[in-house]
């Protein structure tokens, strides 16, 4: 079985597997839009991640894991806790491309996808509103700005040739935001 994930699971996919290749699924735009009030938010201060919108010309970036043998329902048991108890997110089958020059067919996946119905979808917002709202979020996995960066690192470093305009306008949005909160009234006292 392969699992493809597009958000946390590039850089901590929290299950053992065979191997992983990166690569994209064609169909599905990258969002923001869905909300977290475990993993990288609170009930109080909900954070935003990713989930994946029909897109007819796009593609997603990520990373495809195979899991064989007894790691699948392992797998698959930690992801549905992970993903569709606490995130809210059904599952489809997708075809993932692998990266690789010499790669072969495509490869029939697993994906986790949040709908408009669950209720934490958060839906559209502004870069700067979704950033605002990044700072002040942090859960049980971390503190949201890391979901962030980390999503935009990977995306840099292992698919250096794909556009993903609204990941990096919200990365930049948040860069514009933070210096702002290091000047504060209370840290020029202190200096």
């Amino acid at each position: 079985v392969w699992i493809f994930g597009y958000g946390s699971l590039v850089w901590r996919p929290g299950f053992e597997f065979t191997s992983r290749k990166v690569g994209f699924i064609r169909g599905y735009s990258r969002r923001f839009w869905q909300g977290d009030t475990f993993h990288r938010g609170s009930e109080k201060t909900p954070g935003r991640v990713v989930t994946l919108l029909e897109d007819c010309g796009a593609c997603t970036w990520g990373v495809a894991y195979e899991v064989r043998g007894e790691q699948i329902a392992a797998s698959l048991e930690y992801l549905n806790m992970r993903e569709a108890v606490l995130g809210g997110y059904d599952t489809k089958l997708v075809k993932f491309h692998p990266q690789e020059k010499d790669a072969e067919e495509p490869i029939l996946a697993l994906v986790y996808i949040a709908t408009p119905q669950n209720p934490s979808y958060l839906g559209p917002a502004s870069e700067e509103d979704i950033a605002a709202q990044i700072i002040v979020s942090s859960g049980c996995a971390g503190h949201n700005i890391e979901y962030l960066l980390r999503l935009a690192d990977f995306m840099r470093y292992f698919c250096p040739q794909a556009e993903d305009k609204h990941l990096f306008s919200i990365e930049e949005a948040l860069v514009s935001i933070l210096p702002c909160l290091y000047y504060t009234e209370e840290s020029l006292e202190e200096t």
